[in-house]
């Protein structure tokens, strides 16, 4: 299988995916979607989370290099215990960065050490339109870190102005799989009806457009 469709597959088994036309969910943006997506609970299968680890150093090997980085920095908070397990595989000293910071104490957004000038790459269990990555970025480089490469598990795949969101900060998105390899694994394997199938298409093909029609349904402002 290739990286995209052993993701895929790992995260429909793992009943990460949820598909669900008739009762969207809100994203954090403020769209609606058919679809959600909780990687979060990969973290309670060792061998799924070992196969997509082991795929995800592999595939920044090949894209950025086996010495592109000098410290790995998860995003707080469901990106610490990816970060964890890469930066074990690599040998290499790991962070976490908060949102903001501490209100308390030493008063920090960085946990750990990163060196002046130390080549990062920030950890986050997904991406949708790019805009949550910006705090991290800026606190890393604030603290003097380099920080031109970006990991996540999944990327939706469907706003591009998440890449261009990040592109425009320098940084480089690399991701395992997208939701159009999610639904392509979903109907070759059976995971979810064809009906399903078909409505979360719609979803994809048009994603701003089919959000908008579902606020314009439960009677939410214009924009």
């Amino acid at each position: 299988m290739s990286f995209p469709q052993a993701t895929a597959h790992i995260l429909l088994e793992t009943e990460c995916v949820l598909f669900r036309p008739e009762e969207p969910f809100r994203l954090t943006s403020g769209r609606y979607s058919p679809v959600y997506i909780d990687t979060r609970r990969v973290i309670s299968y060792p061998r799924a989370r070992a196969a997509l680890m082991d795929m995800a150093v592999d595939l920044l090997a090949r894209d950025v290099g086996y010495e592109a980085f000098d410290v790995i920095a998860g995003g707080e908070t469901a990106g610490i215990p990816f970060a964890a397990w890469i930066a074990e595989r690599l040998s290499l000293p790991m962070v976490y960065v908060r949102k903001q910071a501490k209100a308390v104490g030493r008063l920090r957004q960085i946990e750990g050490v990163i060196d002046q000038g130390g080549r990062a790459l920030l950890v986050e269990d997904l991406c949708t339109d790019g805009k949550s990555k910006l705090a991290f970025i800026d606190a890393l480089r604030d603290a003097g870190g380099r920080i031109e490469q970006c990991f996540v598990v999944f990327n939706y795949g469907i706003f591009q102005d998440g890449l261009d969101t990040l592109r425009d900060r320098g940084v480089r998105l690399h991701w395992l799989a997208t939701w159009d390899d999610i639904v392509t694994e979903a109907q070759r394997c059976g995971f979810f009806d064809d009906g399903t199938i078909e409505q979360v298409r719609k979803y994809l093909a048009a994603p701003e457009a089919w959000s908008d029609a579902e606020g314009a349904k439960r009677g939410d402002p214009p924009g």
